[in-house]
């Protein structure tokens, strides 16, 4: 198939997502496909980096700690499996601490376990008066995880240039 060319393809979806597919599309004034169409785009757009094969390790970080619980959950990605794609083949200096991809696959999953596993891991970041939400866990994990490895590997790549 040429590029730019549009291919139809059949698509299974429950009869609970076709219906907001459908309220979506009359609110808007689109067509269903449109919808289906943005849904698609912004999910490969958010997922980018994966369609990358040179890309491993720190560059992938952003992608999981962003991806949501909804990622890990749909595509039942595990510890095991979230390190062979972030860690496989990576060079030592690229590598994500496996204690690290517990935590974003915990907090993907699990995020009770997640946030007493962080505290233990993180006991200055996680120390504070406020009541512990997800999105509190997951802004202070995502925190820790963008210092470790997302901002320090920026100013790495500054100081090079």
């Amino acid at each position: 198939m040429k590029e730019g060319r549009k291919q139809a393809v059949s698509l299974r979806v429950s009869t609970a997502d076709l219906r907001k597919v459908k309220l979506l599309a009359e609110r808007l004034g689109a067509r269903d496909s449109d919808i289906i169409r943005f849904a698609v785009k912004t999910m490969l757009a958010r997922l980018a980096p994966l369609c990358d094969s040179t890309l491993r390790g720190r560059a992938l970080l952003p992608v999981f700690i962003d991806a949501g619980s909804d990622f890990f959950h749909h595509f039942d990605i595990d510890t095991a499996r979230l390190e062979e794609i972030v860690n496989d083949g990576v060079a030592k200096s690229q590598e994500v601490d496996p204690d690290d991809l517990k935590l974003i696959a915990m907090a993907g999953m699990q995020q009770a376990y997640a946030k007493l596993r962080f505290q233990k891991m993180t006991p200055a970041l996680s120390s504070g008066g406020q009541t512990n939400t997800e999105d509190q866990i997951s802004g202070r994990l995502r925190g820790y995880l963008y210092s470790k490895y997302v901002d320090k590997e920026s100013s790495s790549d500054a100081a090079n240039d």
